[in-house]
């Protein structure tokens, strides 16, 4: 009966033992298994943590480069902005010394005139002031009215300097100073060998402020009364320029064809071709 009970409880401890010992397999596999699962998780985790910095730096090396060019192009362009600031400040310098010597030029042709005025007055006064001669024999009269003729002679230089006063006027753009220079200059030098160029500058300047009547009429009066002149081609060549703007187109063509027929090779007349070649 012991022994029975005895092999029976042997058997018993045994099969729980195998048991026991079957049961911690299964839980160090399952371990093992999240273990592993663990580790790839991990393993991947750390890949993509890899990828992401790689990626991460490709991004920043990029940025960098953006950074040196958006530098490099910002220095580019303040370097370009300080040369474009020189270059106008050298410009504005320059203009301000052309409009200083402008308006010296302009003050001294203006000083010129006034004196020139002045003393053209003061030799008028001297004459008006000289008492009439004496009766004389009528030989001695043709003598005195010959000297009286030589004292009434203009004086060339004094005209030239008038003349050249009158149009630095026009030359400056100061056109209504420049007409009333010219018409000064008629009145003192009516028989001046500038009159034909005097009656010219009277029309440009006159053309200039857009006065096309006041400017047709000047060039008329060369054209018709100093026809010897060589400015009277390019003075009919403006005829028709003032005629065209105040509307007379027939009359500017008829104009422009006068030109040609009378002075067929002039370079007014080439314009005068053109002109009704582009009017047509």
């Amino acid at each position: 009966m012991r022994l029975p009970a005895l092999l029976l409880a042997g058997l018993w401890v045994a099969g729980g033992q195998a048991h026991a010992g079957l049961f911690s397999d299964d839980e160090a596999r399952t371990h093992a298994q999240q273990l592993d699962v663990r580790t790839s998780k991990l393993e991947e985790a750390s890949k993509q943590q890899v990828e992401i910095n790689e990626q991460q730096a490709t991004i920043n090396k990029q940025q960098a480069e953006i950074n040196k060019q958006q530098t490099h192009s910002m220095l580019d362009l303040q370097t370009q902005i300080e040369a474009q600031n020189t270059e106008l400040r050298r410009l504005r310098g320059q203009n301000e010394e052309l409009v200083h010597k402008l308006q010296d030029a302009e003050k001294r042709q203006k000083d010129f005139y006034v004196d020139l005025d002045a003393r053209i007055r003061h030799f008028e006064s001297i004459e008006a002031a000289t008492p009439p001669a004496p009766p004389v024999a009528p030989v001695a009269q043709a003598d005195k009215a010959s000297d009286g003729k030589a004292e009434k002679t203009n004086d060339p230089a004094m005209e030239n300097r008038a003349y050249e006063a009158a149009h630095g006027f026009l030359t400056a753009g100061n056109h209504q100073e420049a007409i009333k220079a010219f018409q000064e200059f008629l009145k003192k030098f009516p028989e001046s060998v500038h009159v034909p160029n005097v009656h010219y500058g009277i029309g440009s300047a006159y053309f200039a402020l857009k006065d096309y009547k006041n400017a047709l009429a000047s060039y008329q009066l060369l054209a018709s009364k100093y026809s010897f002149s060589p400015k009277v081609p390019d003075a009919m060549l403006s005829m028709a320029d003032c005629q065209r703007e105040l509307k007379a187109v027939t009359t500017a063509r008829k104009t422009l064809t006068q030109i040609i027929a009378k002075y067929p090779g002039s370079e007014a007349a080439d314009k005068a071709r053109k002109r009704l070649a582009a009017s047509k």
